[in-house]
């Protein structure tokens, strides 16, 4: 690597104010540019090949103001003087899994997460695919986790009763004069990537297959382990099993700064008290680099991006049995960003995501043009495809590297930090490998200066709540006679009863808000978006928690429903 030439490369596209700066395997950028994507290209040109070389976006954005980290409104002394073993920053999925792999030892741990909810940001905003990694490149830490990652999904969904299917992924071709260079490919990806379910379909078995499909495949490229799972289910299981085993997970708690003393974290800041960690693991998303930086260990960068995705009916649900997309070759094409179409274990079909980058980590704003730009494509995919079957849409922040590829590793700088950095796709496959290595690498680190001993009582199995649309009609009988409340529907769309609603609210992990019950049991997830059912599922949360119903909320703390009554009932 050579600051001068690299430094020559990038004034020569982008002027005078950018410069490069070598450390102990960093490139760091420096100046000052106006436009963000100019910023993304910049740092992009610096990475290195070599393993384990990252780099660093010092450059200033003048461009428009850069919004602060969003902090909950709650301030209090609740963990004042804690000093867990391990404090896990960040409830994604990523800090989920490993808080349950870390309760495998007699460990104290606990996790942190400034929102009122786990899988509130990237976790709980994507398809839910698990990728069969077909895409990715060996070498790299996401191709290697993604391997390991699918193939420990039916044991893991299995142990804590989460929904997950093994529908199959089909990338469709419409030229035919491109199929021997993607049979090479699939023997490559079989035979040396060690994606051994990679296969060629013809045309006859696709449509026999997923008949609606654009008519003019050829043939498509075929892997049977990719499958789908519900990605915030997921991770509340994995947070509801660590808390079953002993872990505390504390929601609306924002790091706020770290003490750093002789190359280890002495003391960390929150909204909620000061914390005093044996070892912390930085798993914040697109907040890692700034936790990172806290930490005096900042070797890497987070350059966020968006992505959209719709969900439309279940009556739309025939369209297609599992995961689709198409691909082209072709240079400089309109159809690029655009994801693909997924069959969800709900029922729905989801489409998208794009893939935009962004300076605002915390802007899920959906725009018309993108729901537009994604079933542009989409439609190419599956000709039936209509913007009218979509009933809501949502939008995630992915926190992707310059290297596009995760950081998992002990600090540099400071020694009792693990990051657990730059989980995008396929983090959601990777999160169960990822976990098990990254417990492993913790407990390692305190066994040098004490013993860690197994948890002889840890139970990996977490049971689900009933869902009872699904149970055979004698077993519902039999649950409503035991219980009335299961014989009272409160949403119409989803079949959702009062009962369910209680044993979300009487979960390992409660989360008393609409948002909270909804990504529990699903009230509010059909046609009507909780146009019926929400002012019900108030009113169940606050008799059940005996809130009053004005401080119900939606979510967080901003998310007011009601702010009382509006006029006094006669006498």
């Amino acid at each position: 690597m050579n600051a001068e030439k690299m430094t020559r490369r990038l004034r020569a596209r982008f002027g005078e104010t950018l410069s490069i700066r070598l450390e102990d395997r960093v490139i760091r950028v420096t100046g000052q540019l106006s436009n963000w994507e100019d910023i993304v290209s910049a740092c992009s040109m610096c990475v290195s090949k070599k393993p384990g070389v990252h780099v660093v976006n010092d450059i200033i954005f003048t461009g428009a103001h850069m919004p602060e980290m969003r902090v909950p409104a709650l301030k209090d002394k609740a963990l004042d003087g804690a000093r867990p073993d391990v404090l896990i920053i960040g409830g994604g999925i990523s800090g989920a899994s490993i808080a349950r792999e870390l309760t495998r030892w007699q460990l104290d741990v606990l996790l942190v997460d400034k929102e009122a909810d786990l899988a509130m940001h990237a976790s709980g905003r994507n398809d839910g695919e698990v990728h069969p990694g077909v895409d990715l490149n060996k070498g790299s830490l996401k191709q290697h986790y993604v391997l390991l990652g699918n193939q420990m999904f039916d044991t893991v969904c299995d142990e804590l009763d989460v929904p997950f299917e093994r529908c199959g992924q089909y990338v469709g071709f419409t030229s035919k004069a491109l199929y021997p260079f993607i049979r090479a490919y699939a023997w490559q990806r079989r035979h040396v990537c060690g994606v051994a379910d990679t296969r060629l379909m013809g045309r006859q078995e696709l449509r026999e297959r997923e008949p609606r499909l654009n008519r003019d495949f050829k043939f498509a490229l075929f892997n049977p382990s990719a499958g789908c799972v519900c990605p915030y289910g997921l991770t509340i299981a994995y947070g509801e099993n660590a808390v079953q085993n002993g872990a505390r997970i504390s929601l609306n708690t924002a790091v706020l700064g770290m003490k750093v003393e002789n190359e280890a974290i002495t003391a960390v800041e929150t909204n909620r008290g000061t914390l005093y960690p044996g070892l912390v693991i930085n798993a914040a998303g697109a907040f890692a680099e700034d936790i990172a930086r806290m930490a005096e260990d900042c070797f890497y960068s987070i350059h966020p991006r968006r992505g959209t995705n719709s969900i439309l009916d279940k009556k739309a649900g025939g369209l297609l049995s599992g995961i689709a997309s198409i691909k082209t070759l072709e240079k400089n094409v309109a159809h690029t960003k655009g994801g693909g179409i997924l069959h969800t274990v709900h029922g729905n079909l989801l489409v998208g995501p794009n893939a935009v980058e962004t300076w605002e980590k915390e802007n899920f704003a959906t725009e018309q043009s993108a729901i537009d730009a994604v079933f542009e494509k989409q439609k190419l995919t599956a000709p039936d495809l209509r913007e009218r079957d979509i009933i809501t849409y949502f939008t995630g922040v992915r926190p992707a590297t310059f290297e596009e590829d995760f950081v998992i590793e002990q600090g540099r700088r400071t020694k009792n930090l693990i990051h657990c950095a730059g989980i995008q796709s396929p983090g959601l496959t990777t999160a169960p490998a990822v976990a098990v290595d990254v417990a492993e690498m913790a407990a390692g680190l305190l066994g040098q200066t004490r013993a860690v001993l197994p948890n002889d009582r840890f139970n990996p199995r977490r049971k689900g709540i009933p869902v009872l649309r699904e149970l055979p009609e004698k077993e519902r009988d039999r649950m409503i006679r035991e219980n009335p409340d299961y014989g009272v529907i409160v949403c119409r769309c989803e079949e959702i009863s009062k009962g369910e609603i209680l044993d979300a609210l009487r979960s390992p992990l409660s989360v008393p808000t609409v948002d909270g019950v909804k990504k529990r049991v699903r009230p509010g997830m059909g046609r009507c978006q909780g146009g019926f059912c929400m002012p019900l599922v108030t009113q169940i949360i606050s008799e059940a928690t005996g809130m009053p119903i004005e401080a119900v909320r939606k979510a967080g703390d901003g998310a007011v429903i009601s702010y009382g009554k509006t006029k006094e009932g006669s006498q």
